[in-house]
């Protein structure tokens, strides 16, 4: 349109001489809604032009246009500070008129890391620092996860002017709050900033907060730590102000009467590499959810599924690749076509071996069976399981090279598929009853 063309090349002139030939040229234009020159003079930066058409048609300000954007919300993203204050002077309200996924011309400029923006902002209204998005992220969520720390000094700056420090620790759906998303992201300057009182006391951070996931800080920080020095730095940081793993604050606290030694003992006895290491990838149930735990499984067990059944395909050392019954060197020991060389030569090992992989195939098949309970298509999955378990029977009992040793393992492999569920069930409920320690043993000794 000839006025969107004229907003964008900063013609006054020629916007008005539209006006003066069809005077409800504007009005028609707030009908059909979508971007107005308004929109385009301010993405453009014409203050000129921001003035005339506010006089002209001041409803623009409170426009939406099609990416779901006001006018002000794309001048302070664009960090126009003149034409922010120039709309501001219409309505502060307009402050907190919310766009796409419910964000404010304050996030948007926290985003873009206008400061001078983000000043003029809060100064004009005070509820837009508690104002969050969509995802429940306020403007300090923003500028942990958007890389800007100069504009995260100014609204940690201006929360302790307005005595509103307690919104450092505000969580997003996530249950992330600000101290998380700087951990996450290896922010050190953030994690300084906040923990070493340049602004604000450590005392108002929230150390030991959970998310969602159950991980505090700290939590994060181990997960996805490596070698650099700034991980180093946070992790002392960290530990320095008091920071623990979610593990640690749900065991019991000592008091330090009761437990004199205990400090010293941690001094005394750290935990060495292999250690830590075990710590490290060991499985946390606050930390890993069931659902990613098992599909970890599952892929495990694919895998000892695929190894397992490869050697009723091709058995160790193979097999004769013809009869040999009455050749001398060989009566004592006949062969047959298609049976294992590991079974005609070593017996006992290759039954060892036979029970063994058998052992390992059907438990894998039954760990299978339990991960994809209540899977659909479940009655499908059964018969193919079932499936895989006869074709692997038929090709071990087709290279077994005696019938003793076919017979052995058609009793395994009709015995072990329902033996395993019930002895594994049995034995986890052996391992889950209580101990209790009879009172002579449970003394001290001196």
């Amino acid at each position: 349109m000839v006025v969107c063309k004229a907003a964008w090349n900063d013609d006054v002139e020629h916007l008005l001489k539209e006006i003066d030939i069809n005077p409800y040229m504007l009005h028609a234009m707030a009908l059909e809604g979508g971007e107005t020159p308004l929109h385009i003079a301010c993405l453009a930066g014409h203050l000129n032009f921001v003035v005339t058409v506010i006089k002209l048609r001041q409803e623009f300000s409170w426009e939406l246009n099609q990416d779901g954007f006001s006018p002000l919300h794309i001048a302070a993203a664009s960090g126009h500070v003149e034409i922010v204050k120039e709309l501001l002077k219409v309505d502060l309200g307009l402050c907190l008129i919310k766009g796409k996924d419910r964000r404010i011309p304050l996030h948007l400029a926290v985003v873009k890391g206008k400061v001078n923006v983000i000043k003029n902002l809060i100064l004009s209204s005070l509820e837009s620092v508690e104002c969050t998005t969509a995802q429940g992220e306020n403007g300090l969520h923003l500028a942990v996860t958007n890389n800007q720390f100069e504009a995260f000094q100014v609204l940690v700056q201006h929360l302790k002017h307005v005595n509103k420090e307690h919104l450092l620790n505000s969580k997003d759906f996530d249950e992330n709050t600000i101290l998380h998303l700087a951990v996450a992201r290896k922010q050190y300057e953030v994690v300084d900033f906040l923990l070493n009182g340049h602004v604000t006391s450590k005392e108002m951070i929230g150390l030991n907060t959970v998310n969602k996931s159950g991980m505090t800080p700290l939590d994060l920080l181990l997960t996805f730590q490596s070698e650099s020095s700034d991980d180093r730095k946070i992790e002392k940081i960290l530990t320095e102000a008091g920071a623990l793993k979610a593990e640690n604050l749900q065991s019991p606290v000592y008091i330090e009467e009761e437990r004199p030694h205990h400090h010293d003992t941690i001094h005394e006895n750290p935990l060495t590499p292999t250690r830590k290491l075990i710590d490290y990838f060991k499985y946390n149930n606050l930390n890993d959810s069931p659902s990613k735990v098992r599909n970890n499984l599952l892929v495990i067990v694919i895998l000892i599924t695929a190894a397992t059944y490869q050697p009723s395909l091709s058995p160790p050392g193979g097999t004769w690749q013809d009869d040999s019954t009455t050749n001398n060197s060989t009566i004592n020991n006949p062969r047959i076509a298609g049976e294992a060389i590991m079974g005609t030569n070593n017996p006992i090992a290759y039954s060892i071996f036979v029970v063994a992989n058998s052992m390992g195939f059907y438990m894998s098949l039954h760990m299978i069976s339990v991960l994809t309970t209540a899977f659909p298509l479940r009655m499908e999955l059964r018969i193919s399981i079932i499936a895989l378990a006869v074709t692997y029977g038929d090709c071990m009992i087709a290279i077994a090279p005696s019938n003793f040793t076919m017979f052995v393992f058609i009793g395994i492999s009709t015995v072990l598929p329902f033996l395993i569920p019930y002895t594994t069930t049995l034995l986890r409920n052996y391992l889950k009853k209580p101990r209790y320690a009879s009172p002579q043993t449970s003394q001290v000794r001196v």
